[in-house]
């Protein structure tokens, strides 16, 4: 499978953490209920990295590697903690397309920092991602 499939594929997911997460977090605490996906990630996540390797070897992951690895462990924690406490405030419906609105975000740093360049097609492609996102969370 090539990148685009497995896009899809994390795309079809998120929309379920979506409705999941929305059905999960009704009476219970936001913060407990990231902490418990957090959890279940990572079992699910050890287990598959034991059943498709017989040798595990942290020293493989460089120092810079780790830096960044942790860093967007960090990110992702601090944006499941708002996405679940968003999915509590407000409709799934609505949350979920303001989240996605990290295509921007993701757009610019990649231009920025990254060097990938910037073409006329993505650069409308964002913004219509954006502006999508802003009138479907109005209503």
């Amino acid at each position: 499978m090539n990148w685009l499939g497995y896009a899809l594929l994390s795309a079809l997911f998120a929309g379920l953490v979506a409705i999941f997460g929305k059905i999960g977090v009704r009476d219970i605490d936001s913060t407990l209920a990231t902490a418990a996906r957090s959890v279940i990630m990572a079992l699910a996540l050890v287990t598959l990295v034991l059943a498709r390797s017989n040798k595990i070897n942290l020293r493989e992951i460089s120092p810079r590697a780790w830096l960044f690895i942790t860093l967007a462990g960090l990110a992702g924690a601090a944006s499941w903690l708002c996405y679940f406490r968003a999915l509590q405030l407000g409709d799934a419906s609505r949350v979920a397309p303001i989240d996605r609105m990290s295509v921007l975000v993701v757009v610019v740093i990649a231009t920025l920092f990254l060097g990938e360049k910037l073409s006329a097609g993505v650069a409308f492609g964002a913004l219509l991602v954006v502006v999508g996102s802003i009138f479907i969370s109005r209503g």
